[in-house]
Order: C-alpha cells, then structure tokens, then sequence
C-alpha cells in the first residue's frame, strides 16, 4: 500500500525530454522506500520518495478520528466555467466553500482529466498524486492581489486509497512568518477522508499587472 510520498521542488524543469533514475531505498517485507530523481537537461530538477506498508489485518478499537466534511457530492454540484485556477479546464473543480482567491477556509472538488502517462488510465493512487499539489494553493495562497506562496515540497499520507475518480480538498490550516509558509489540507474520495496532504511555500511577489488580472 502506498502510504506517503514527499516531493522536493527546487528546480523548474526545461520543455524537454525528461529522464527519471530510481532505486530502492529500503526492500523489506513490511517496508518498501523507493526514490527517484528528475533530471532535466542533465541537472536534477527535482526528487521524490515513497514509502509502502504491507497490508495486514486491522486492529480492533475505535480511535479518534477528529471532525470530517459532509458536503454534497461533486456531481450535485454546478460545473461553472473553466477558469485561471483550473489551469484553463485541464482538470475539473466543483467548488463547495470559498474560491481561490477568497478569504476563509476553502473546500472543493477535483477531478483529472488528462492520463499521467500517455495511453494508461489512471491508477487511484495517481489521481490523488497529480492532484495532491493543489494543496499548496489553497492553503497558501493569499486572496486578492498582492504576494503569494509558491510551494517547495509537497508531502501527502493516505489512509486508503481512493475510491471514484473525484479527490476532495479541504484547507485545514495555514501559517507564515518571514516570507516561508505551511500549509495543511484534508484529502477526501467519495466516500470519506483518505488522508492528508501538506507543503511549505516560498514568498512569490506578484507584478501589478499579473494581480490586476487575478
């Protein structure tokens, strides 16, 4: 079971071809860690590490869960019109609380639509990792004009994986001094919450006329 992957940006990879190294870090029988690293134009743009667990049988008790969403499912909700924050409608969003550029907490759905990899459908797994990164956004971003937080990591843990191909997301909490941020989002399927998604952000002044547009 793929439980958490931490991703490292710290290099804006070129519109070239890309090459991806891996190796197991750790191959046991309840623990498996694999890294990889991207390379572009022959410089390392960025890396990753994933961690699995061996599933088992699950312990009886009744744990604290904390406080969960109920919100209407994302097909009951009005599609509206592709706008910045969909990356100009590369994937779908149906929005339940707050928008991008509001103030307050922010819950939403969303829902890729292109394939990761060319001519392989979507894994439950890659919906939620192609998605995980619009954690950072919601909980960083500023609203209205002004600066921003771009985001240098991003970590998320599952609980299960996904079911359905729509991933929830709901801004839980953010924090910020000195131009650095964090952010933490819950991560929801159809079913209930699957996990949790989190990343840091760096201070990314917006030129007036970009804002002006936001």
């Amino acid at each position: 079971m793929p439980m958490r992957i931490t991703v490292d940006l710290y290099r804006a990879p070129g519109m070239v071809p890309l090459h991806v190294e891996t190796r197991r870090a750790r191959d046991a029988k309840r623990i498996r860690v694999v890294d990889a690293d991207l390379i572009s134009e022959g410089r390392s743009a960025g890396r990753a590490s994933i961690q699995f667990l061996r599933r088992g049988e699950q312990p009886q008790g009744n744990p604290w869960h904390g406080e969960t969403w109920s919100v209407p499912h994302a097909d009951t909700l009005p599609a509206g019109e592709p706008r910045d924050d969909t990356m100009f409608g590369l994937w779908e969003m149906r929005w339940v609380e707050g928008s991008i550029t509001s103030i307050g907490q922010r819950r939403l759905w969303m829902r890729e639509n292109r394939e990761l990899v060319g001519g392989e459908p979507l894994t439950p797994f890659a919906r939620v990792a192609v998605g995980a990164d619009y954690a950072s956004p919601l909980a960083n971003m500023v609203g209205g004009p002004g600066y921003t937080f771009i985001n240098s990591d991003l970590t998320f843990y599952l609980g299960r994986l996904p079911q359905g191909e729509w991933i929830g997301f709901e801004s839980v909490a953010h924090e910020a001094s000195a131009g650095v941020a964090i952010g933490h989002c819950n991560l929801y399927d159809e079913a209930g919450r699957i996990g949790w998604a989190s990343a840091c952000g760096l201070a990314q002044q917006v030129r007036g006329d970009v804002a002006a547009k936001a």
